[in-house]
């Protein structure tokens, strides 16, 4: 049971993992297959199955140019066992609809890799985010989640947002509510590294401690 609605032009985390734990991208087809749904999936129109849909010839986000979309994406992070993504409803029930969609990203996995039942850890989470600070940081969290505390990949099987605020390039997110708080790219890259880093510190502390206090427990 959530604690919380969804309201349209509120932001919040969305976030899932496989099942387990497991990898729901098994190579680079997998990854791509995601990212189009995010894009095919995202309209009050409907589109039937995505493999009806031309998957090669379609450039990325140019279905929902034409199409009254469900959700605004404002960043959005794909990891091979898990993703993240920051949305804002544009539509009445516009985020539980876009979800429901993306689910069917899991008839493809279990087709294509000749498995069955669920792939995803339950209902995808989600979190409220009721103030600015908390959706910047937000923002770099899921950018920078799958690199290191430089900015470098940590992996090829993964893709965020980052380069659409980094570098300024035109992808599949509403980038100005975050990028018109920065002079330009490069200073929203090192906001994005310092937090992410301070992040990183912050979990890795509180684990330190949460160790401390089981390991009294015992003695």
């Amino acid at each position: 049971m959530r604690n919380h609605k969804f309201v349209i032009g509120e932001y919040y985390h969305i976030y899932n993992r496989g099942v387990d734990k497991r990898k729901t991208f098994l190579d680079q087809y997998d990854l791509n297959r995601f990212l189009k749904c995010l894009v095919e999936f995202n309209t009050k129109e409907p589109i039937g199955s995505i493999y009806e849909l031309s998957f090669q010839k379609q450039k990325l986000g140019s279905r929902t140019t034409k199409f009254n979309k469900l959700v605004s994406i404002i960043a959005y992070c794909v990891n091979p066992n898990h993703f993240h993504l920051l949305l804002t409803p544009l539509v009445e029930k516009g985020i539980e609809k876009f979800m429901q969609r993306i689910g069917g990203y899991t008839r493809y996995f279990n087709e294509r890799h000749k498995r069955n039942g669920t792939l995803f850890q339950g209902k995808f989470k989600s979190k409220y985010i009721d103030d600015n600070n908390y959706l910047l940081r937000l923002s770099a969290y899921i950018n920078m989640n799958n690199r290191d505390s430089f900015g470098t990949p940590t992996t090829k099987l993964s893709k965020s947002s980052l380069e659409e605020y980094s570098k300024n390039i035109k992808g599949i997110c509403d980038t100005k509510i975050i990028s018109e708080q920065f002079k330009n790219p490069k200073e929203y890259l090192e906001f994005a590294i310092e937090a992410w880093k301070d992040s990183k510190e912050r979990k890795e502390a509180l684990e330190m401690d949460q160790l401390g206090n089981s390991t009294t427990k015992f003695k």
